[in-house]
């Protein structure tokens, strides 16, 4: 199946979005309020967006490496600097960042492995 750049990248920032409603969900942001949740939305974009620069994901925008893990890699690593600096009382909590690489990891690198059958080996 072939992924056009922009597929791809609609895939990621749903996977983006879905990563902080579920978090805003599980520790109730809501009740600091759509500017809080709209703070974490810039960092993970801005995020998203230096990751597939870095990856030049827009060449090969299905290929799980080193597209997929650049991408995965560089949002994390932007994602969770920018939300520590820039989002009131975020911070640094390790506990974040294990969830943010794992969950990140699992879809901006999942669908990717799915997206694309492993080749056959002649022989």
């Amino acid at each position: 199946m072939t992924v056009t750049w922009g597929r791809a990248l609609a895939y990621d920032v749903v996977v983006v979005f879905v990563f902080l409603l579920f978090g805003s969900r599980a520790h109730d942001s809501a009740a600091e309020g759509s500017g809080h949740l709209a703070a974490l939305g810039a960092c993970f974009a801005v995020a998203l967006a230096v990751g597939w620069g870095a990856g030049r994901a827009w060449r090969a925008p299905a290929r799980l490496w080193p597209t997929g893990v650049i991408v995965w890699l560089v949002t994390v690593a932007v994602g969770v600097t920018l939300r520590g600096l820039l989002v009131p009382g975020a911070g640094f909590a390790p506990a974040f960042l294990a969830v943010a690489t794992g969950f990140l990891g699992v879809t901006l690198v999942g669908w990717r492995a799915l997206a694309v059958p492993p080749r056959r080996r002649a022989g």
